[in-house]
């Protein structure tokens, strides 16, 4: 059995702003709280390759791996996996935007996934915490474009302390 997740957020909030925050990798430690640096190690065209490293877990633990993403605007959808995978066999993201009436824009994140044998959790483990964090980073991820929609035009004039919004 493999992992499975899907979760959306509605963002009041141009699709161009939505993509372009969203698609900014360098960007991703002011727009989630979980991610403590993101490191870009090559473009390839529409492809990048990214770390990301997260902040210590309650254990203390650092997480860190490196991932591939590709964007395609024309279709407003964005494919990743992970190149080194961790405790995962596999991980693929599959990121959808959708332009809304009135403005707003959808963003949907779906993750297949397995986890190696020797991962702490086992697939449903792992959908249980992805479907419980998910939602909460979609959260901050919305309230912060949002402040960008309405307001100063810098992501770091929406960032609120990540302290502020761990939840």
């Amino acid at each position: 059995m493999a992992g499975h997740t899907e979760n959306s957020v509605v963002i009041q909030a141009p699709l161009k702003l939505v993509w372009d925050v969203t698609n900014d990798v360098a960007g991703w430690p002011e727009l989630f709280t979980e991610y403590a640096s993101a490191e870009i190690v090559e473009r390839r065209g529409e492809t990048v390759r990214f770390r990301l490293t997260m902040h210590p877990d309650e254990e203390g633990r650092v997480w860190s791996w490196v991932s591939d993403r590709t964007v395609n605007a024309a279709d407003r959808t964005v494919h990743a996996h992970r190149v080194e995978t961790g405790p995962f066999a596999y991980m693929q993201i599959f990121w959808r935007y959708e332009e809304l009436p009135g403005g707003g824009t959808r963003m949907t994140w779906i993750q297949d996934f397995a986890m190696k044998p020797t991962a702490p959790v086992d697939d449903r483990g792992m959908t249980d915490r992805l479907n419980t964090n998910s939602p909460v980073q979609l959260e901050i991820i919305r309230r912060r474009v949002e402040a960008l929609a309405t307001g100063p035009a810098t992501p770091a004039a929406a960032a609120v302390p990540a302290s502020a919004e761990k939840e």
